[in-house]
């Protein structure tokens, strides 16, 4: 585990430690479980190397598709 130096306001330590003691954890992982949320929340999603050949197995043209979808409008 690597370790980072963060600043925080008095106010964020006073509630951090506030829901560190209601919750029964230490500051340190309070703070390791909020960042873990944060980042799942913006991971994206799936594999992304799944999309790469996604047009492998057509036999379309990439202009005529294109211009397929458009004359829908």
């Amino acid at each position: 585990m690597k370790r980072t130096l963060v600043g925080f306001s008095d106010r964020d330590i006073q509630e951090l430690d506030a829901v560190s003691a209601a919750r029964h954890v230490s500051r340190s992982e309070l703070i390791r479980q909020a960042v873990s949320q944060y980042l799942e929340k913006f991971r994206p999603e799936g594999d992304p190397d799944l999309a790469f050949g996604l047009w492998r197995n057509k036999f379309e043209d990439g202009l005529a598709y294109q211009q397929r979808m458009r004359d829908e409008w």
